[in-house]
């Protein structure tokens, strides 16, 4: 099974408030959408920690194969391994997106601008403002 993950994490302040969005396709079909807060935290935290959470539910529906949207230009780049992870913080989320990413047959990992990443956007959104009223 070849699943489409759209991800995307955010934080009002930075580190702030902040939530996940995770929107997972199947053949262009939505199978699964997760909107969920994560505390305090920084944009690149909650970014990774939104491909952690698309990747280990890819996992529970027995993909073998995953495409990874973001819009988080930074995450993307790290995990092609065009940029190094230089930031302590981020490198336990890294290595264990890695592994995780890993245990497909196949993935990529692509970069989009915010608007073609809406319904992660909105999710994460929705989260947040859940919980800061």
């Amino acid at each position: 099974m070849k699943l489409t993950i759209y991800t995307d994490g955010g934080a009002r302040g930075n580190p702030g408030p902040a939530g996940i969005g995770v929107y997972i396709t199947e053949k262009g079909k939505k199978i699964k959408e997760i909107s969920e807060y994560i505390g305090k935290a920084t944009n690149n935290q909650a970014e990774y920690k939104a491909l952690i959470r698309g990747l280990e539910e890819a996992k529970k529906l027995k993909a073998d194969e995953v495409n990874v949207v973001m819009d988080s230009e930074l995450i993307v780049k790290q995990m092609n391994q065009e940029y190094k992870v230089k930031d302590k913080n981020l490198a336990s989320l890294f290595v264990r997106a890695w592994n995780l990413i890993n245990e497909f047959q196949s993935y990529t990992v692509k970069h989009v601008v915010r608007s073609k990443n809406k319904k992660a956007d909105d999710l994460v959104n929705h989260a947040i403002d859940k919980e800061v009223k």
